[in-house]
């Protein structure tokens, strides 16, 4: 199912190996780009808002040090930027780097996929978002009238 690209979550095996890969290649001063990668493409399907966060920055930072030349990386990079927002709900963010990678690549029906997976996230917050709303008022309401109720009872 395509909602699953959201809720896939990284191995622990995984996150440990990689992050280990990417502090033993940190602390010797010959970090790879491939690494780097690595790294923040578990991050970024982690369970744990922190490190999904974590995992995004380090995709920025490779699109900003990294010749993007190769159009590979370039996508690769735009497709987890836009998973990993979209998995802590930066939901507007997420389709930038939809639409920017779809400006790479204009036929990519996975990337498609997920831009209309973000949509009907917005809808379905936007709406739970409403309704939340809506129950705060109503339970402010409810005691701002007990409040009255309380006051005229004590007067009398």
């Amino acid at each position: 199912m395509e909602e699953d690209i959201l809720n896939e979550i990284v191995s622990s095996e995984d996150l440990k190996k990689f992050e280990k890969k990417y502090h033993i290649e940190l602390a010797a001063g010959n970090l790879q780009r491939q690494t780097r990668f690595n790294y923040a493409w578990c991050l970024v399907r982690s369970r744990y808002s922190a490190d999904i966060r974590k995992g995004i920055i380090l995709l920025q930072e490779l699109c900003r040090t990294e010749d993007l030349s190769n159009e590979s990386s370039k996508r690769d990079y735009l497709y987890y930027l836009a998973l990993g927002n979209a998995r802590i709900k930066e939901y507007t963010t997420a389709l930038q780097y939809t639409r920017a990678f779809l400006q790479v690549e204009p036929g990519n029906q996975q990337v498609a996929t997920l831009e209309t997976l973000i949509k009907k996230k917005m809808e379905t917050d936007g709406i739970k978002g409403i309704a939340l709303a809506g129950g705060v008022a109503l339970a402010v309401g409810g005691i701002v009238t007990l409040g009255f109720a309380l006051a005229k009872g004590k007067s009398k």
